[in-house]
């Protein structure tokens, strides 16, 4: 199965990439700029239809989300115009398309866990730009598949658990965030699942269940709650440790809002593909110790 990737350096591009070696019946393409550019939708179809894709995986964004608030139109032109040129990419060579969305298209107002068939309301511009990814993309390959992701971290790139252990190693204290709750979800874990879908999308050419999934963590945490987790198995590990202080989302602001709940319930996916994610305390333990070593 070739699966072409767009994007090089995204945390979920290079978990695939990770996940693709050593297997002989598996070749993963990344693709990115300057050959295939989300701003420049004329650059994706012949990118996309050179890779020879069995499945693509819309992996690329613009994920700068305070930064959308001040450029709306690249973030659109990206996340809305670009991925739905990545679908279309793939319907016109009869390939199916995955592509990953975020907890950002919520509010995050509800009172539990957000299921597929909630009612979206972004409240930043980066959220509204992804919400207007899903609808281009179901719009332009009736084969998709939307996964829905949240508070994504790995080995790679920069994320929330690199930041923890860099600011541990120059302060003894460190404040976060409390009254934010959400699954941590490792990329390494997406990547996984996305390898497993795709084998089926792939295998099943009559596959009938298309549409949105929720992808993320087992368990749920607050912000501050993930950071002691993650310093407290630093220092197991004999990396930095620090003191976690709550604080109030207020005491944080932001120009971008972010949802005060983004509890994704995964369970859609794990009974369509009999796949579910680990517990993320301890795929947190696996990310922390890469970093580590």
């Amino acid at each position: 199965m070739r699966l072409v990737v767009t994007g090089r350096e995204g945390q979920v591009a290079m978990s695939l990439l990770e996940a693709g070696q050593g297997r002989p019946a598996l070749e993963v393409i990344p693709i990115g700029r300057p050959e295939l550019d989300l701003a420049k939708p004329a650059t994706v179809i012949e990118a996309i239809a050179a890779a020879k894709p069995d499945v693509v995986v819309s992996a690329a964004a613009y994920t700068a989300v305070d930064q959308a608030e001040d450029e709306p139109d690249l973030a659109f032109a990206v996340n809305a115009v670009g991925a739905g040129k990545v679908a279309e990419a793939a319907e016109r060579l009869g390939v199916p398309v995955i592509h990953l969305s975020t907890d950002y298209v919520f509010d995050g107002s509800a009172p539990g866990a957000y299921v597929e068939t909630d009612a979206t309301a972004p409240a930043s511009v980066y959220g509204a730009s992804k919400l207007a990814g899903e609808q281009a993309v179901a719009s332009a390959n009736p084969r998709h598949l939307i996964l829905r992701t949240a508070w994504v971290y790995s080995p790679f790139g920069k994320n929330f658990v690199k930041t923890m252990l860099r600011l541990a190693a120059d302060r003894d204290e460190i404040t976060v965030v409390a009254d934010q709750w959400g699954n941590p979800t490792s990329a390494l874990d997406i990547a996984d699942a996305v390898l497993h879908a795709a084998a089926r999308l792939h295998g099943d050419k009559g596959f009938g269940a298309s549409g949105i999934y929720h992808l993320a963590g087992t368990g749920e945490a607050n912000w501050s709650g993930f950071a002691r987790h993650i310093l407290d198995t630093s220092r197991v590990f004999g990396g930095p440790w620090a003191r976690v202080r709550d604080i109030a989302t207020m005491d944080y602001p932001t120009k971008a809002r972010r949802p005060a709940n983004s509890r994704l319930s995964s369970a859609k996916f794990a009974s369509v593909f009999a796949w579910e994610t680990p517990d993320w305390r301890q795929s947190t333990e696996v990310v922390v110790h890469r970093v580590l070593v």
